[in-house]
């Protein structure tokens, strides 16, 4: 039987960070929700080393009960859960409130991972994986959570996006946006009129040199149907064939 995470070889005190440099989100609290308990075990003693608070939950109606009684900064749940799956536990975490995701699955399938994409998970890793990269890739969606230094307001075409308060509004009407789609959104502010590949946008939205591109179409669908007014028609982000994306402000710039 496949073990669902690549071994690393036994933490040591070699992998603690060191005490005079602080790692993105230490002391952030992480609920990793598995129903393997030598997956959760495991995962969650890298994520300790870390510097992360640790909540741990076997099941959906657990994690939704933890996360309502300590609400995470970020989640790390199992798509296949016994009884209610890692798709509707994550909906209902989004129910409650934006909280960072990132989803585990054992499935290769493309649909599965697109599947909780749109759902909102702001990451995935497939299984079988290996604990450092996982604590990697959490210090990097948490990392974003953080309001970059001198970002101030973005305004355009009826946007506003505060990436201090990390608000975003349409029309004056506050946007539900998951926290890649807010950066991808704060990101097209910055640069309108640029055409970037969707590798560019993996680069710097989401701070990684790999990685599946799908990720970055479907967060843009996403993201359209909630600033387009016609997301089928999008006059906003508009596809470059052969390139990627660009934002069209239409001249309007916010103020």
């Amino acid at each position: 039987m496949q073990q669902p995470y690549e071994a690393d070889g036994p933490a040591t005190e070699a992998d603690e960070p060191a005490t005079a440099t602080r790692r993105p989100g230490e002391g952030a609290r992480v609920l990793v929700v598995d129903d393997d308990p030598t997956v959760a075990e495991v995962v969650s003693g890298y994520l300790n080393r870390a510097g992360f608070v640790v909540d741990r939950a076997p099941d959906g109606p657990s994690a939704l009960a933890r996360a309502s009684a300590h609400r995470p900064d970020l989640v790390v749940l199992d798509l296949m859960l016994p009884g209610m799956d890692g798709l509707e536990v994550c909906r209902r975490l989004r129910g409650h409130g934006p909280v960072p995701v990132i989803m585990l699955t054992a499935r290769g399938d493309e649909d599965d991972r697109i599947l909780g994409l749109e759902v909102g998970a702001d990451d995935y890793v497939t299984k079988p994986f290996s604990p450092r990269e996982l604590v990697l890739r959490v210090e990097s969606v948490l990392r974003r959570t953080r309001p970059g230094v001198g970002t101030g307001p973005l305004g355009a075409a009826g946007l506003q996006v505060d990436p201090g308060a990390r608000r975003a509004t349409k029309n004056g009407v506050e946007l539900a946006l998951t926290l890649r789609e807010f950066d991808l959104l704060s990101f097209f502010l910055r640069h309108p009129g640029r055409a970037y590949s969707r590798e560019d946008l993996m680069r710097e939205v989401w701070g990684w040199d790999f990685g599946d591109l799908s990720t970055v179409t479907v967060h843009v669908r996403r993201l359209r149907g909630k600033v387009e007014d016609d997301p089928a028609s999008p006059r906003l982000i508009q596809t470059v064939w052969g390139v990627g994306y660009r934002f069209d402000s239409g001249g309007q710039e916010g103020s």
